[in-house]
């Protein structure tokens, strides 16, 4: 006799003297007629099914295994730590004393600077500038005179972390946006703008040129008109502010400039998102944050329903939109 399983059901076998061939079985579930024990036969008796045909396996499934990696601790995003699946090993103290940490002194930068040598790049959108314009921008160091446009941070993904945590003295000087026009291009198409142009009453006059001029153009386009006007700004040919440039001739009717500013109708701003995103051009331009190289030092401009007698003896540089773009051979009108 042996200790009945827990839960279990067992066919007790006992063997009679009479014959040892002749057994007589009692069904236990559990135990036997004692409670406590089952009884076994002397020699185990082999059925005559083996246990491989008696098993029903058809509702057996699979074994479903799901395993999950293990997700990164926060704040590791930078190179194999995005990718490791089990915890860091905690530093083991030596014999000479406890490991000691200290405060860095780069201001919690330290997953930006990790994250600038990931391999994988990524571009964000510049928080400086609406996220219309952001595709447009291609200069990360606007002019230091556009309030608008503050100063960015130590960028520590284009810059080494040891020359960041460095003090620049270059870095207090102004930095003033230089048009990158080629070597043989116009000399004053090299040159600051007057910092006079990025006062309320300047970018007013050059939102207003925007808006009547391209607000039905795409953003490249009213920021090439923007640019055509900062282009006048910086030649000596032309006034040296934005609203001369704009409102140049203004008296004159239908001879001036810009045709909005004398055709006789009254200018009305009649749609006020149009208007936030001629305003929003208006200091990304002007600020140097987007520089159409197609356009480049180009000073005029017209629609391409008509044919000016001056497109004739200028250079032209491109199209966009519905307006086409040319640079002056010799500085002036030709």
């Amino acid at each position: 006799m042996v200790p009945s399983a827990a839960g279990s059901v067992h066919k007790a076998e006992m063997s009679f003297g009479v014959d040892p061939t002749v057994t007589g079985s009692i069904a236990s579930p559990g135990a036997a007629p004692n409670g406590d024990v089952v009884i076994l036969p002397k020699k185990a008796l082999v059925a005559d099914t083996p246990d491989e045909e008696r098993i029903n396996r058809a509702e057996k499934r699979g074994r479903i295994a799901a395993v999950a990696p293990i997700a990164p601790p926060k704040d590791f995003t930078a190179g194999s730590v995005l990718e490791r699946q089990s915890s860091l090993m905690q530093p083991v103290p030596d014999r000479n004393g406890m490991m000691t940490f200290k405060q860095p002194e780069i201001g919690g930068e330290e997953i930006r600077i990790a994250t600038a040598f990931h391999p994988r790049e990524r571009k964000y959108p510049d928080p400086q500038v609406p996220v219309m314009l952001a595709e447009l921008v291609n200069n990360e160091l606007p002019d230091s005179l556009a309030t608008a446009y503050a100063p960015l941070k130590p960028d520590f993904s284009r810059r080494s972390p040891f020359a960041s945590l460095l003090k620049d003295s270059d870095e207090a000087k102004p930095a003033r946006f230089i048009p990158p026009v080629p070597e043989n291009d116009h000399r004053w198409a090299r040159s600051a703008l007057p910092p006079i142009v990025f006062s309320d009453a300047e970018q007013r006059c050059l939102a207003e040129g925007i808006y009547f001029e391209a607000r039905g153009e795409n953003v490249k386009g009213q920021a090439a008109v923007a640019q055509v006007i900062l282009n006048r700004v910086r030649n000596p040919a032309f006034p040296n502010t934005i609203c001369g440039v704009v409102y140049q001739n203004e008296t004159w009717r239908n001879r001036c400039q810009f045709s909005f500013a004398c055709d006789g109708k009254r200018d009305r701003i009649n749609s006020p998102s149009h208007w936030r995103i001629a305003q929003d051009v208006a200091m990304a331009v002007t600020a140097g944050k987007i520089w159409l190289e197609g356009v480049g030092s180009s000073t005029h401009y017209h629609a391409v329903y008509v044919r000016p007698r001056w497109a004739r003896s200028m250079q032209r540089r491109a199209r966009i939109g519905l307006h086409v773009f040319y640079r002056t051979y010799r500085g002036g009108w030709s």
